[in-house]
């Protein structure tokens, strides 16, 4: 586990020294930002692979700062916080956050939703691709390839073609894309799916790729 960075965004500093022992003492590369100001910037720089993010920060918020991250990282992020409200809880999922933890937390929970993470986040390790009809799915920088050519793509592009290069022949029902992408159905509407379909399908286009994903009526979508 030692190749996985995890970037530790609290400003407590006996909770962020207490984190980092933890993460460490797990075997993973633990870092901490302490210049809130500058967290984007810091994201950008050492990349990690998933991002510890509290709330309440000086300065700033850690809504802004997931949604500031999301621009331009697919890295899981995870909110630790001693706020406890559901809406709290609705608002980091729509922003893109993929877990919510509140304070005190348990430290083996905590482990094995950041193992549960990576292991989706990274599904087959770092540095890793996946080919399929001539295409190259880079897993780690979130990318898809074509014959030279190149596309960026969201972290939740990613989850879906993911899937969709693991079960290749074989028609994925939407019910089953949406659980794989989201546990929780109630923060997710049926055209979300929609939206990220559509837009992967751009993206293919640009690349000379049309038909790649085949719709199947009533079924789902197959490549």
């Amino acid at each position: 586990m030692a190749e996985y960075k995890i970037m530790v965004v609290e400003d407590d500093p006996v909770i962020r020294t207490e984190l980092r022992t933890i993460l460490r003492g797990n075997g993973y590369d633990a870092v901490a930002v302490s210049d809130f100001t500058k967290t984007a910037d810091a994201v950008r720089e050492q990349t990690p692979h998933l991002i510890l993010l509290d709330i309440k920060l000086p300065g700033t918020d850690g809504f802004s700062l997931c949604a500031q991250i999301r621009t331009f990282s697919n890295a899981p992020i995870v909110f630790v916080t001693g706020a406890n409200t559901d809406l709290d809880e609705l608002h980091s999922i729509l922003l893109g956050g993929d877990a919510y933890i509140t304070k005190p937390y348990n430290t083996a929970i905590l482990l094995a939703k950041i193992a549960s993470l990576l292991k989706r986040a990274y599904p087959t390790g770092l540095s890793e691709t996946l080919a399929y009809q001539g295409t190259v799915l880079h897993l780690e920088s979130g990318k898809l390839e074509f014959d030279g050519h190149q596309v960026d793509l969201t972290r939740n592009e990613l989850k879906i073609l993911y899937y969709l290069y693991q079960h290749a022949g074989k028609i994925c029902s939407r019910a089953d894309l949406i659980d794989y992408l989201w546990d929780n159905r109630l923060y997710v509407d049926d055209n979300t799916l929609s939206v990220n379909i559509n837009r992967i399908r751009d993206k293919l286009a640009s690349l000379g790729l049309r038909d790649f994903i085949q719709t199947k009526h009533r079924q789902g979508y197959l490549i």
